[in-house]
């Protein structure tokens, strides 16, 4: 399958690193004009020297922090049209009900939620009047599977696919898809540090730390290891395609088989 994404612009959040990162690599080899965004100016940077470097070509970014009104309305003044877009901004940090106060929901949902809900409403605008468009939430497997300990970021991504569902049935017809992507644990930069972490207090290695992981957190998984950052990015790459044209309002799992059910 040829993935021709040429003449498309495509706004990825969330950025600098990881999945985000991945995606605007995958994005921009497929020849779309990408604009990566993220809240450190330093990272920012790091992050265009390395799609510059690996992807060729020029690419462009903004550092925002896009989980306050103000730093949304910055990226849509400073990209006012977008084909594509990739909610990918996220957060999380472990916490129970008990333990979690009402700012730390708060700024859960701000940044996981209400960043989507605010770019998604400007950009959706000018891909309906335009009869074509792409937009994507990167949310997660724990949208189904709510971790007691990550309460506020499990509930964070199911909202997040309510909100895919209800636009993409906003957008029925109008040649704009909506759909979210649930990756399972991935192996991003902030994912390794931690497993790192967990693998220096128990006295294993990070590799056994990841096997140990998932054995107590996920035991249901099908394939035994993290996913890649990539592996995710192809997912997206195709759902922001041409060929992805009847997939709409769609739940598209890439979690090695976690979630327990066959829907």
């Amino acid at each position: 399958m040829n993935i021709d994404l040429s003449g498309k612009t495509a706004v990825v959040t969330g950025a600098t690193e990881g999945i985000g990162l991945a995606i605007a690599q995958r994005l921009k080899a497929a020849g779309a004009d990408v604009v990566i965004c993220g809240r450190s100016e330093e990272k920012l940077q790091h992050a265009l020297q390395n799609l510059s470097q690996t992807m060729g070509g020029s690419a462009r970014g903004h550092a925002f922090d896009l989980s306050t009104a103000e730093g949304c309305l910055a990226l849509t003044q400073a990209e006012p049209a977008a084909d594509i877009l990739i909610n990918n901004l996220g957060i999380y940090e472990p916490g129970d009900i008990f333990t979690l106060t009402d700012e730390r929901w708060e700024a859960m949902l701000n940044t996981n939620v209400m960043s989507g809900v605010r770019i998604s409403r400007y950009y959706a605008a000018g891909m309906k009047d335009r009869g074509w468009g792409r937009i994507q939430f990167i949310s997660s497997e724990s949208a189904l599977n709510i971790p007691q300990d990550m309460l506020h970021y499990g509930v964070s991504k199911a909202a997040m696919q309510g909100l895919s569902r209800g636009l993409a049935k906003t957008l029925a017809g109008t040649g704009v898809t909506v759909n979210t992507i649930l990756p399972g644990p991935t192996l991003t930069e902030g994912v390794a540090a931690y497993m790192a972490a967990l693998a220096e207090e128990r006295g294993i290695s990070a590799e056994e730390m990841q096997a140990v992981f998932l054995q107590e957190n996920r035991p249901s998984t099908l394939l035994w290891r993290f996913a890649q950052p990539e592996e995710v990015a192809s997912m997206c790459v195709y759902i922001a395609s041409p060929q992805a044209s009847y997939t709409s309002g769609a739940a598209l799992k890439v979690e090695g088989g976690i979630v327990e059910s066959i829907a």
